[in-house]
This record gives structure tokens, C-alpha cells and sequence, in this order.
């Protein structure tokens, strides 16, 4: 695309017209602790504490060792996401990069199944989560459901008007999420609240599982403290100087994202022997409970809120800005372009807000971990696309504009494709679940596919891996 059209695209978004309307609203954007704050509340969800406990039960050093390995894995998932965002900044992310590399099938494919559906299955068990921390700390006094759906009401209206409310909801779910995981692990490595018990079977803090390398058996456990970053790029078009913001709150969020779990799985071996932390449901209830003593089931459930509220936030910002995006490709139903006065996809809200309520009201909680879990693998293979697609683009359009540039290409592209192989391949937490998890996935995918390879073919008459990079 040139630079000419690229202007001309520029003038006809909806984004610049309101901004020509209504004057100047820069000063509405998001800024760089905005976008860390989306970024980190996305990515410490229930799940990953639960993944971080776990985790330094089973390995100790060697678990540390395979965080370290994810970092590095996910500041490369970054780098390409940066790339790609500002080449094309538009809502549509993925869809739009995939579409102009490799074409509109696997740019539809990859969106509904990496992102909506993980969307649609991930939602109701942080819900789940949620209902069981409520029902704990107050039993017998809440209706069955009733708050998880509250809250999603809530947060669904907040992200319908408009953007600067989000930003706010957001700013302050991270604040209370990130302090209270901070306050935990370094009360607990203190031992200010609670002196330290001797424990039977402390975690396991040798280096030989670091030196024989065994330790890269983890890497795929501890990945998932550390995807889904690039949730900032769909909000693009409300960020203040995106070329400088994205890349730096997907990298500096990365590194946060850290040494807040760090800090939080060391302070847990303190209070918790090993096969407690690797084996205990909720075993960051249990850590709360070992530190805090009584006040640990409301610390506990503070944070288990703030966690499900601010990734429930960021979704419901960032998937229907996608939907809106590849609508105005014509790669989704045309009714997904309706925006409201405050320039939100509110359409695509309403209908994710709407479908995320069906797994929770009428799938069990044990069928509904299993399907995210084989959800999960299908993320994995958008960032392997997103490596396909910065490849691509160097070779096919050298010349186009690249406010930022993937350092050392093509190594993290290289090592990025090749480590989401080896961990979709272990995406699995037990040999029980190895056949459901990889059925539902390919399930999954093949569902999927057949419907992304009618609605090329047949809407929009395009070949199925036909570049296009005038839409």
C-alpha cells in the first residue's frame, strides 16, 4: 500500500472524522500506563496465578528458569505484534496483518479461533472462578450467579461509552490487581503478617534441573503468565502516539508481568510445601490464607475480582474492535460495523457480552476448562501466524513503512514459530486430558475452517490464501 492511499484510508476512518467533528480529543487518549494497565490486566488472569502456584510447586528453580524462557518468548510475540500494528494500525489487528501476508482464510481462521472463541470459553470460567470465591467468603448470602452476570452487565456498559470510561475501569482494576499481588508476595517473603512455618516438603530450589535442561519441560506451564499483550493493538486508534506507546507497554508490561509473579510464586514457597502449591484447586486461596490468616479469603477474593474484572474488561474493549475491523473488510457480517456516538463497536459488544453468558449458564465448570484449554492451543497459532506474516511483509513489501522494526530479524520470528509448535504440543496438563484437549481443539478448527473457507469463497469470492493488500 502506498503512502497515498494509506492517507487516503486515514481520512475515511471513523476515528479521524469524529476527531475533525468534535475537535481535538488527544488529550482523551490512552497513555503508556493506560495501555501497561490493559496489557497486565489481560494477562494476569485467575488462570495464571493459579498456573504460577502451580508451577513453582512442581519445579522450583526450574520452574523460575522456564519464566525466564517465557519472557524471552513473549518479548519476541511483541516485537512481531508491534511490527504489524503500526504497518497497518487499524482494529482489525491480526485479521488485517494475515490478510495482506497470506490471505483472508487464514486471517479469519486464525481471529475466531485465537482470539474469539478462547474469548467466548475464557470468560465464563474466570466467572466461575469468581462465583466460587464469592460463595466461600459470604455462602449461602448471594443467588447462584447472579454477580458474575452483574458484573459483566457492568463492565459491558463501561465499554459502551466509550473509550476514556474504559480507560479508567481499567486504570484503577490494575492498580487494585497489581497491588494486591505485590502486597502478597512481599508480605510473605517478610513474613511480617505471619512468621514462616517449617515446612515437610519445601519447594525444590537445586539448579539440576536447570543445568541438565530439563527445566524446558515447564516452559509451556509458564508461558501462560506471559501471553496477551497485544490486546493493546486493537484499542490503536485511541492511544496517544501509538508508535511510541505499543511497542513500549507490550515490552515494559512483559517485564512487569515478571517480577510481579516472581515475586508472588517466591512468596508462596515460604508458607506452602510443593505438593500443596502443584496440587491445591486454588492454591493461591490457600497462600492468601497461610499469610493473611482469617483476612486471607477477603484478600483472596479482592484479587480474584479484580483479575476477572480487568481481562473481562480488556476483552470486552479489545475482541469487538477486531470483529468491527474485519467487518469493514467484509470478512465478518456487516452489522458488526454499526458504531455508537462514542465511536465504540457497540454491536460486537453487546453480541460477546451476550454469548459469554451461554457457557456460563448451561456448561459445567469441569467441561468448560477442558474447552478453553483446547481454545488455548488455537492462540498459540496466532502468534505463529503473526511470525509467518512479519516474514512475509519484509519480503513481499520491503519499502512500506515501519515505524517500528522487529530487532534481529528473523531470529525472533525463527525461535517464536518454533517454540509455539513445541508448546501447542504440550498444551496438555495431563496425560488423562491429552485426548480431549487435542480433540476438542481439532474439533475446533475444523469447524471453523469450513465456515472461514465458505464465507471467502462464496461472500467474498477471494481465493482462500490470496493476498490483499489494497483492503
Amino acid at each position: 500500500m502506498n503512502n497515498s492511499s494509506s492517507t487516503m484510508k486515514a481520512a475515511s476512518s471513523p476515528t479521524l472524522q469524529r476527531a475533525v467533528i468534535h475537535g481535538d480529543k488527544s488529550s482523551m487518549k490512552m497513555g503508556l500506563l493506560t495501555m501497561m494497565a490493559i496489557a497486565i490486566g489481560m494477562v494476569i488472569v485467575q488462570g495464571a496465578m493459579i498456573s504460577a502456584t502451580q508451577g513453582i510447586g512442581i519445579g522450583g528453580m526450574s520452574f523460575i528458569a522456564a519464566m525466564v524462557v517465557a519472557l524471552v518468548l513473549a518479548q519476541f510475540n511483541a516485537m512481531s505484534f508491534a511490527e504489524l500494528s503500526l504497518m497497518f494500525p487499524q482494529e482489525g489487528t491480526l485479521a488485517t496483518y494475515t490478510q495482506k501476508a497470506i490471505g483472508h482464510f487464514p486471517a479469519i481462521l486464525v481471529v475466531f479461533a485465537g482470539y474469539v472463541v478462547v474469548a467466548l470459553l475464557a470468560i465464563p470460567v474466570e466467572m466461575f472462578l469468581v462465583e466460587v470465591m464469592l460463595q466461600q467468603l459470604a455462602p449461602g448470602v448471594l443467588p447462584d450467579k447472579v454477580v458474575p452476570l452483574l458484573i459483566l452487565a457492568v463492565l459491558a456498559i463501561a465499554n459502551l461509552v466509550g473509550a476514556d470510561i474504559f480507560a479508567r475501569v481499567q486504570n484503577l482494576l490494575a492498580f487494585i490487581l497489581v497491588s494486591a499481588l505485590v502486597l502478597m508476595g512481599l508480605v510473605a517473603i517478610t513474613g511480617v503478617s505471619e512468621p514462616h512455618p517449617v515446612l515437610d516438603a519445601p519447594v525444590d530450589w537445586g539448579f539440576d534441573g536447570v543445568l541438565d535442561g530439563s527445566f524446558f519441560g515447564l516452559v509451556a506451564l509458564a508461558m501462560w503468565l506471559m501471553v496477551g499483550v497485544e490486546f493493546v493493538c486493537p484499542m490503536i486508534n485511541d492511544v496517544k502516539d501509538p508508535q511510541r506507546n505499543i511497542p513500549k507497554a507490550m515490552h515494559l508490561s512483559l517485564f512487569a508481568i515478571f517480577f510481579i509473579f516472581l515475586a508472588f510464586v517466591v512468596g508462596a514457597t515460604f508458607y506452602l510445601d510443593a505438593e500443596r502449591l502443584a496440587s491445591s484447586p486454588i492454591p493461591y486461596l490457600d497462600y492468601a490464607n497461610a499469610v493473611f490468616g482469617k483476612a486471607g479469603l477477603f484478600i483472596a477474593t479482592v484479587m480474584a475480582l479484580a483479575a476477572t474484572c480487568s481481562s473481562m474488561n480488556t476483552l470486552l474493549a479489545a475482541i469487538p474492535r477486531m470483529l468491527h475491523g474485519m467487518a469493514m473488510n467484509k470478512q465478518a457480517f456487516p452489522q458488526l460495523k454499526a458504531q455508537n456516538r462514542f465511536g465504540v463497536p457497540w454491536v460486537a459488544t453487546v453480541m460477546i457480552a451476550a454469548l459469554t453468558t451461554i457457557p456460563f449458564l448451561f456448561v459445567e465448570i469441569d467441561s468448560l476448562i477442558t474447552l478453553v484449554i483446547g481454545a488455548t492451543t488455537s492462540y498459540l497459532i496466532a502468534y505463529i501466524v503473526a511470525h509467518i506474516n512479519v516474514m512475509v511483509l519484509r519480503k513481499r513489501i520491503p519499502e512500506h513503512a515501519r515505524p517500528y522494526r522487529s530487532p534481529w530479524f528473523p531470529i525472533p520470528q525463527v525461535l517464536g514459530i518454533a517454540a509455539m509448535v513445541y508448546i501447542a504440543f504440550n498444551n496438555s496438563p495431563s496425560p488423562e486430558m491429552t485426548v480431549m484437549v487435542y480433540s476438542a481443539t481439532g474439533v475446533m478448527l475444523l469447524v471453523l475452517g469450513v465456515i472461514s473457507a465458505l464465507w471467502v469463497k462464496l461472500y467474498m469470492k477471494r481465493g482462500l490464501f490470496e493476498p490483499d493488500m489494497d483492503a
